[in-house]
């Protein structure tokens, strides 16, 4: 296609979007609030044309071009696109039982601490690695876990930390990471629900020894399916690579071959010397890559991001000032010293209320506003997790008030 094909085409695509795009009228009662979704404009839509047209339908130079941004973005030494946030949390845990980090290893029936009040790929790669979530509760009003609380879980076979902030607010991240680096504790910071929040000026996502992000539609950016993991620790991103990308040993970018000048000079395990390095297999790893597709439209995203954040906490304070007074609600509050990047507006039915957390989810479903419980509540009490190994530390009174009345 030439360039003035091309131009036509995407100018074609620009006002598709604006004959199309919804004109915005709110009729209370009547127009649906979506308890999230994605924002796109006529960059966003005319983004993924141009990788069309190009036939971008696999990972390439767009996806590392967005990895190499987000990178930059987060401080981190380096970032690796990924097909989902639940996908990057995989990886970046999976990527700590590698037998390459030596002692560094985790093992099956080490612990892991996380939180019982969340979502469940936050703890699911603690169970898929063989090892043993222990749950500490949360508090109400931020629902994210305190430093103490983790310091009181950790035990002779703890040898991890793997936290998500809670709908955009941080948990006690400075706290909890010095706890981790006293202890000798692996640090996974899930910032899938924060991107752009700050602690003690600080940007959630830098705190962990690595960290992960989700780009499904209701996040802070999208790609519509996707996520990132970045870590400055150059040997745990190698690890994380082959991971995600079958576990080949080969680090060649796609459509380059022998980055290395010896391609056909290794002998690992018990090959014979010489075996084609891009068929050497040195993790049991899966295929996990994002294609150039998704990243065009999260490069059209990430330059929208700071808007995005803006209008988040905006919208967020308007609620909180709007519902500030009303009784029997517990309303949300940000952890102190931070600045959240808000996935999510919480409340809590007061134990004395005379009315449910049902009957105030049917009160605004009625009403055409949407809702959301948070996430799992205690994740020990659903189905696929009650009778799974683990441990837990204290009472998880507050994930039960979540589970019953948030």
């Amino acid at each position: 296609m030439n360039d003035e094909h091309r131009t036509r085409v995407l100018e074609e695509t620009r006002k598709h979007h604006q004959s199309v795009r919804d004109s915005g009228e709110f009729v209370p009662g009547t127009t649906e609030i979506w308890p999230s979704g994605a924002v796109l404009d006529e960059d966003d839509r005319a983004a993924l044309v141009e990788a069309a047209l190009d036939l971008r339908i696999a990972a390439g130079p767009l996806s590392k071009r967005f990895e190499s941004d987000f990178a930059r973005l987060l401080k981190r030494r380096k970032a690796h696109l990924t097909n989902s946030g639940s996908s990057a949390n995989l990886l970046a845990l999976t990527a700590y039982t590698s037998p390459q980090l030596g002692e560094r290893r985790l093992l099956p029936g080490d612990e892991v601490i996380t939180v019982a009040a969340g979502f469940p790929t936050t703890v699911n790669p603690i169970l898929q690695n063989g090892l043993v979530p222990v749950f500490v509760d949360i508090e109400l009003g931020t629902y994210n876990t305190t430093a103490d609380r983790v310091a009181a879980a950790i035990g002779p076979r703890t040898r991890g930390i793997m936290i998500a902030h809670a709908l955009g607010n941080p948990f006690e991240v400075a706290e909890i990471a010095q706890l981790a680096a006293d202890h000798g504790l692996v640090f996974v910071e899930d910032n899938c629900d924060a991107v752009g929040t700050t602690y003690q000026g600080r940007l959630t996502g830098t705190f962990g020894d690595i960290s992960t992000v989700s780009f499904y539609p209701a996040h802070h950016l999208t790609m519509g399916e996707g996520g990132i993991v970045t870590t400055s620790d150059l040997k745990v991103a190698r690890i994380v690579e082959s991971l995600r990308d079958w576990g080949r040993d080969c680090w060649c970018e796609p459509g380059h071959s022998d980055t290395c000048l010896k391609r056909f000079d290794h002998q690992l395990g018990a090959l014979p010397a010489g075996y084609d390095h891009k068929y050497i297999f040195s993790h049991v790893g899966y295929n996990l890559k994002s294609t150039d597709l998704q990243a065009a439209l999260g490069l059209s995203q990430l330059r929208k991001l700071d808007g995005f954040i803006a209008a988040r906490r905006h919208n967020w304070r308007r609620m909180r000032e709007g519902l500030d007074g009303v009784r029997h609600l517990l309303l949300p509050e940000a952890t102190a010293g931070s600045d959240p990047s808000w996935f999510g507006f919480v409340m809590t039915v007061g134990p004395d209320a005379p009315f449910t957390c049902g009957e105030l989810t049917g009160f605004l479903e009625q009403r055409k506003i949407g809702t959301r419980r948070l996430f799992s509540g205690n994740l020990t009490r659903q189905p696929a997790y009650h009778q799974q190994p683990h441990r837990v530390v204290g009472e998880l009174t507050n994930s039960d008030i979540v589970t019953e009345r948030t």
